[in-house]
């Protein structure tokens, strides 16, 4: 039962109503002022409720409720009075009172109230980021809840501890001191930094001469000279970076610690490990790619703002009459137009479409909340906009990158060329990840009957015709978007969005609170894991995974189809936990001039690396659309998470799986094999 802390001046009104609900099984604190009540709830954590009287002496109800709140957010705060107004009930329901009672209240009034606002609590908590944690013993402490898991906390800190105290392995030794020679024989060819390094010049030596840190020594005359760091001293650094991706990994999964917190813990290790200099780890924290995340959210904010969300919505989910068209029509389109445009850019329109249909779909249902509907609009939603990634070059910047490695040993395909061996992927999987999620979730919605057509329409009938603010705001998004179809090259993915937010601020249409309002815990952990990315590439971590990978292939593996499927496997697995282009940089240099050696054609393992770097399904880290549909799933009524992490690790490793089948099934030893190379 709940602990009640009763704060009235009235001392025979809190006996009296003390003794009434101890008969009922509740624990009760009692006090006759604010200044106790505050001391009474800052030193035990267990009082769930208050019951607070709002004329009193000193501390009126409405100072104590603010007090409260300030040093106890989720606390549940009744406010009980004889004394009545409606300026203080709007002022204590602005200070978030979870309700107002006159006295006197019918006790089955008061009962009612106290266990709705148990209910309520963990919704609160989950507002303001307050673990629920669970006591009664060590067990229960370790597991933890939500965002506070001590003994994750606990392994997390034992396995980056091991494996940064373990020794290098010699094979990252080798790599870190191998001298460049240009032969297509060099073991550090991969390397993303390979074309940059001179002639003769090591990973560790070039690592130290591009981040300017070298080591400083005595010549034989006594003066100081600089010398680069040591293949052992930089296998150090790629050790950091390994082990805190592996760490950053498990707590994302798991929610150890909350999403933003998890982010900012990779800068730490980067910035006391001195993996790079402070100024170029905050470089990797602000890449085009964050800013373009930033931009995408918060011009989202606009197009929800003016309704101009229900009219793209008309047009994009007019097939979306009934659940299986949603799965089996507008999947399919949205993957194959997420193949010529910005899959990330459609995940943040469509997403608060979704979450717009959500709502009124479980009014119209009398259901509080329907995750099982919630999963499935955002899972459905970024998975099949990811899936779009293999149908053309203009797809995304991993495919610009594979487009260069192929070029660089002039077997470059044309756009049409790469169309015609990656767009039949694209309609398939969309359809896969439709029936998988149809079959999965059918038979859980509490929402039976679902016209997302229906819904967006009555929603844009019920606003009336469009008007300025929608114009000019479509205006934006229009040269928005012509931006980054033409000019992305010159101008990034996040110029373009940075003056499109400029412009509708000058245009009175979206304001700096609006921006504030956005998710920035997303926005923090692309950033990190664009760190991630990059502190990986520049120790040469990212290259020792894929040659430790490679290495292990057995020798059907290694020429041919097999070839192709074991790279798409370790680059599939990879992307889950650096961004795609970053993966594509660390793999694609070694498996093309793979297939070169070993006779295969270097389209197809090319294409597979590339095509499979779009399968970042189980982490929101591996692609801004899983961290965009992510912030967006969450319920606008209580602010609960619906879509977790874990949802997306469960689901996320499934259609991974299902991914590998269609690449290889459907393409590699499928269309490929009958239109050839």
């Amino acid at each position: 039962m709940a602990k009640i802390l009763l704060v009235d001046d009235e001392s025979k009104f809190r006996s009296d109503l003390a003794e009434r609900l101890n008969l009922r099984g509740y624990e009760t604190i009692e006090a006759g002022n604010g200044e106790y009540a505050i001391k009474a709830a800052r030193s035990d954590n267990d009082i769930d409720i208050v019951l607070l009287d709002l004329k009193m002496p000193g501390l009126d109800g409405e100072q104590t409720l603010a007090e409260l709140k300030k040093f106890r957010p989720a606390i549940q705060v009744i406010m009980l009075t004889g004394h009545g107004s409606m300026a203080s009930a709007m002022e204590t329901g602005r200070l978030e009172a979870f309700s107002y009672l006159e006295k006197p209240c019918e006790m089955d009034i008061l009962l009612e109230t106290i266990e709705a606002a148990r209910e309520d609590r963990p919704h609160v908590m989950a507002r303001h980021e307050i673990p629920l944690v669970e006591k009664g013993s060590l067990r229960k402490w370790l597991i933890g809840s939500h965002n506070s898991r001590p003994g994750i906390i606990i392994l997390g800190a034992l396995i980056f501890a091991a494996m940064l105290l373990a020794p290098a392995p010699q094979r990252l030794l080798n790599i870190l001191s191998a001298p460049k020679t240009g032969e297509m024989t060099d073991i550090n060819m991969g390397f993303a930094g390979y074309r940059q390094m001179s002639e003769n010049e090591t990973i560790a030596d070039y690592y130290s001469r591009k981040n300017k840190m070298y080591n400083t020594t005595s010549d034989i005359n006594g003066l100081e000279v600089k010398v680069p760091q040591t293949p052992d001293e930089v296998s150090r650094k790629a050790r950091v970076m390994l082990a805190t991706l592996v760490v950053a990994a498990l707590f994302w999964a798991s929610g150890a610690v909350p999403v933003g917190i998890t982010a900012l813990l990779v800068g730490v290790l980067m910035y006391f490990t001195g993996v790079l200099r402070p100024d170029d780890i905050a470089k990797a924290y602000a890449k085009d790619a964050v800013i373009f995340i930033f931009g995408v959210l918060a011009i989202a904010v606009a197009i929800s703002k003016t309704g101009l969300d229900r009219r793209i919505g008309l047009l994009l989910l007019g097939p979306a009459k009934t659940l299986p068209r949603l799965l089996f029509i507008f999947l399919p389109l949205l993957a194959m137009a997420c193949s010529l445009v910005s899959e990330h850019a459609l995940v943040a329109f469509i997403m608060p479409l979704f979450m717009m249909v959500y709502v009124t779909s479980i009014r119209a249902a009398g259901v509080k909340k329907d995750r099982a509907l919630a999963i499935m609009f955002a899972l459905t939603l970024c998975y099949t906009a990811n899936s779009g990634g293999p149908g053309s070059p203009a797809a995304g910047g991993r495919n610009a990158i594979m487009m260069g490695i192929l070029q660089d040993y002039n077997v470059a395909p044309t756009f049409g060329e790469w169309m015609t061996y990656g767009m039949p992927f694209v309609p398939i999987m969309a359809l896969v990840i439709g029936a998988y999620f149809y079959l999965r979730f059918r038979s859980q919605l509490k929402v039976k009957s679902l016209n997302v057509s229906a819904i967006v329409r009555q929603a844009s009938e019920q606003i009336g015709p469009m008007n300025r603010n929608e114009y000019l705001t479509a205006a934006v998004l229009i040269i928005v978007i012509a931006l980054w179809i033409g000019a992305s090259d010159t101008f990034g993915m996040g110029g373009p969005i940075i003056l499109g937010l400029v412009a509708l601020n000058i245009m009175r249409i979206l304001k700096w609170r609006d921006i504030t309002t956005i998710h920035w815990e997303v926005i923090a952990l692309y950033a990190s894991a664009s760190a991630l990315g990059k502190g990986l590439a520049e120790t040469g971590g990212a290259l020792f995974m894929a040659d430790s990978f490679l290495s292990i292939l057995p020798e059907f593996m290694r020429d041919g189809s097999g070839l192709a499927m074991a790279v798409s496997l370790f680059t599939g697995l990879t992307t889950n936990f650096m961004s795609d282009g970053a993966t594509v940089s660390a793999i694609g240099p070694i498996t093309v001039p793979m297939a070169t050696i070993s006779g295969t054609h270097p389209w197809m393992v090319g294409f597979a690396t590339a095509f499979a770097s779009s399968f970042a399904h189980m982490l929101i880290i591996g692609t801004p659309s899983n961290a965009i549909a992510y912030a967006m799933a969450k319920d606008p009524v209580t602010g609960e998470q619906l879509v977790t992490l874990a949802d997306f690790l469960k689901h996320g490793a499934i259609v991974l799986i299902l991914s590998f089948a269609v690449l290889w099934g459907w393409t590699i030893f499928g269309y490929w094999r009958y239109i050839g190379f």
